[in-house]
């Protein structure tokens, strides 16, 4: 695969110079290393417009694009729009990594989305949806000098699959506030303590892929409290202690550590207030960034004032609550005071990425959108 630009130019019509035209019917082939998983789900149309790059076009509906490069970072630039239609496009990367949620696109206009993606599995995967998806022209740049914000942490954190939608850990959707300076590498792992990540090997390829000035975000607690040995750990002691390995590890490559306490769980008390479910592990994490002279997101004080101003009732619509028949992959419902819906998830990054532009923490905030 080569390292140049990839262009891409969606519809029946006559391709772009200096794209690849992708026509009904192109299913992904590891000989070619690209195409559509589910061509089937993919629709046409040829406006006939003078404007190659925008007369035709494919209508992605939940359908994903797939094309074979080397895991790294890249900056992808995607054209949407239709001469006759209004547009409206979710796009989410991976598994299931939102880029952009429901990009309207009004009749006889076009826009670019651009945005930078972290491949991790040797294929950069795009999933179409939305109630009128587009995909006119699509550009795919190696990017290998982006800033990249890794992530370490539980099923808070963690991308969810997609057969689990809504449910989405808020690390899934972090990209979504960044500009395409910013690339995210999210290793979170559902079922995962301070001390289990360690022992799996999972710092450790975090810190043989972390470059001087990049960034790891790192949440745990959830687990550690859990009594078997594999992940349990002492807020006082070995928690803290398996913790600074983080830090130690992260500084040691020029690299930039931040600890967040981890979110509330959903359980308030008669009065409405949050009961903390925490307990120590919170301190814990409070007073070692501040002896290290760490940054510190405290997710906890900030999801407390949330969860307490939307109350035991608005706060199920953050947490995977649903009626029967409500979620598609739940249809029994569920009643989950643990993790989130994706908007729930939403709500939690929008909190954390404030934070990021209160602490001033340089270059990540100066790549926020606004």
């Amino acid at each position: 695969m080569s390292d140049a630009i990839r262009r891409f130019d969606f519809g029946p019509a006559e391709p772009s110079p200096g794209y690849i035209k992708v026509r009904p019917g192109c299913a992904y082939d590891p000989r070619t290393g690209y195409g559509f998983i589910a061509p089937d789900r993919v629709a046409f149309r040829d406006r006939g417009e003078p404007d190659a790059p925008k007369r035709d076009f494919g209508i992605p509906v939940d359908a994903t694009f797939r094309l074979d490069v080397p895991n790294d970072s890249y900056i992808v630039s995607l054209l949407m729009g239709d001469w006759i239609a209004p547009v409206c496009t979710t796009l989410k990367t991976g598994a299931g990594r939102l880029a952009f949620r429901h990009r309207h696109v009004p009749a006889g206009q076009f826009a670019r989305e651009t945005f930078a993606v972290r491949v991790e599995d040797e294929g950069l995967r795009l999933t179409f949806s939305g109630p009128a998806p587009r995909a006119n022209v699509l550009e795919i740049e190696p990017a290998p000098d982006l800033i990249t914000l890794h992530l370490a942490g539980d099923s808070t954190v963690a991308d969810q699959p997609a057969e689990g939608f809504p449910y989405a850990g808020w690390g899934q959707v972090l990209s979504s506030f960044f500009k395409h300076d910013v690339a995210v590498a999210n290793h979170a792992r559902s079922g995962r303590s301070a001390k289990s990540f360690v022992e799996e090997g999972r710092l450790d390829a975090i810190l043989r892929e972390i470059r001087p000035d990049g960034y790891l975000f790192v949440q745990f607690g959830h687990n550690d409290q859990k009594p078997d040995e594999a992940r349990h750990t002492e807020a006082e002691s070995t928690y803290r202690d398996y913790l600074k390995r983080y830090l130690d590890g992260t500084r040691a490559r020029g690299a930039h550590p931040v600890l967040l306490t981890s979110v509330h769980r959903r359980y308030f008390a008669g009065d409405g207030t949050l009961r903390d479910t925490h307990g120590p592990y919170l301190e814990a994490v409070r007073e070692l960034a501040a002896r290290e002279e760490v940054p510190l997101i405290d997710l906890a004080d900030m999801s407390r004032s949330l969860f307490e101003k939307l109350g035991p009732e608005e706060t199920k619509d953050v947490f995977m609550w649903s009626a029967p028949g409500e979620f598609l992959h739940f249809p029994e419902g569920i009643q989950d005071n643990k993790h989130f819906q994706e908007r729930g998830a939403l709500a939690l990054a929008e909190l954390v990425v404030g934070r990021v532009r209160e602490l001033v923490l340089w270059p990540l905030a100066m790549y926020l959108k606004s």
